[in-house]
């Protein structure tokens, strides 16, 4: 999916910071795209004890990608699993509200905006026209309220992106993944996977696909994705009948919470956390 250049782009966009827990450090490179579809987000501080760090690898465009980099910590955030300690519960909705909020006007005004040039005055001068004024928008919980518009009936975008955060919390680390893109941990010197990719032939995959009214053909879903989750590609998405978790692809992850990041006698922890695709982010706690 998506147009390859003759020759690879090869340079890098690197970056790195710490705080008093942690060190990451992280870099892209757009390689053989046409366009760089990936977006990254990397927060130490996303509250005085968590850090949260993600990989979005998009497919079809860049938009989706780019929403939830601008998005999905801030839904973990608000959500109020997470002011009661579960994380777990917390991302989990967070990567299945992407793609409630890229519904709609307003949705489609955001991805718009993000994504590629052709769509970003339009959704622009929308913005200027139907985005709701501040008071209107704090009355809504989430600060997402609806908007009425010429786009008000789109249901999502067709395009998508995987999406594989870490959360580290008081030395607890917790791994979210939907498709393919992945999360490894170094303990001395030995990677160890923190998370599987959701391909199509899996039998918990294909089981799901299947019963969903969809197909594999070729090792891709309906003959066309080559991921059974993501966030966004709206059109595998369509069965009333079913809730979220059990269309034919899904935005639900698989969680891992059962990891701490410990230190040793020297202060200096043996363990990195490594996020892996076009766009990746080293994190290694004290």
């Amino acid at each position: 999916m998506g147009v390859y250049l003759s020759t690879p782009k090869t340079e890098k966009f690197s970056n790195d910071g710490e705080n008093d827990r942690l060190r990451f450090g992280l870099s892209s490179m757009q390689g053989w795209r046409a366009t760089m579809e990936d977006a990254h987000a990397a927060y130490p501080d996303l509250d005085s004890l968590t850090s949260f760090f993600g990989v979005y690898d998009g497919h079809g465009g860049k938009a989706v990608a780019k929403f939830c980099a601008k998005y999905l910590h801030q839904q973990v955030l608000k959500h109020e699993a997470y002011s009661a300690g579960d994380i777990g519960t917390s991302v989990q909705k967070a990567f299945l509200r992407m793609d409630e909020m890229m519904c709609g006007q307003r949705g489609w005004r955001e991805l718009a905006v993000l994504g590629d040039k052709i769509d970003k005055v339009s959704g622009l001068i929308e913005g200027l026209i139907w985005s709701p004024r501040g008071g209107e928008a704090n009355n809504h919980f989430d600060d997402w309220p609806p908007e009425e518009g010429p786009h008000s009936g789109f249901h999502g975008p067709t395009s998508g992106s995987t999406a594989c955060v870490a959360i580290i919390r008081n030395r607890q680390l917790v791994v979210a993944n939907a498709g393919d893109s992945r999360c490894v941990i170094s303990r001395k010197g030995q990677a160890y996977n923190l998370s599987k990719d959701h391909k199509p032939d899996l039998e918990l995959e294909k089981d799901r696909i299947l019963k969903a009214g969809g197909f594999i053909q070729v090792g891709r879903v309906n003959g066309s994705l080559n991921l059974a989750r993501a966030i966004g590609d709206v059109e595998f998405k369509q069965n009333k009948t079913l809730p979220a978790e059990r269309q034919i692809v899904t935005a639900n992850p698989d969680i891992n919470t059962g990891l701490y990041v410990k230190s040793t006698t020297s202060g200096l922890c043996t363990r990195a956390v490594k996020l892996c695709k076009s766009c990746r982010a080293l994190v290694k706690a004290f």
